[in-house]
């Protein structure tokens, strides 16, 4: 399964290292590493993660507070916002 990211993704992604960092150094890459891990593990099996509205699913971050919203289109995951 192809994964793609809205385009506000990114902006959001460096916000949450920041703050993260600003925390603790090294947290930031932490939650980064946490987040793409997370990613791989919705793409194996995008349709067991809880439906919110229509076509849209989310799926909880274990170590961090976010909530990752996505759509499954044909063959391809579609990260649409990552949420605190």
């Amino acid at each position: 399964m192809r994964i793609e990211y809205h385009p506000a993704i990114e902006q959001e992604l460096r916000e949450i290292i920041e703050y993260y960092e600003e925390c603790s150094k090294g947290l930031g890459l932490d939650f980064l590493n946490d987040f793409e891990q997370h990613i791989l593990k919705v793409s194996s099996a995008p349709s067991q993660w809880m439906i919110v509205s229509d076509n849209i699913r989310r799926s909880l971050m274990n170590r961090f507070p976010f909530v990752i919203y996505f759509r499954v289109i044909q063959d391809i995951l579609r990260i649409t916002v990552v949420k605190h």
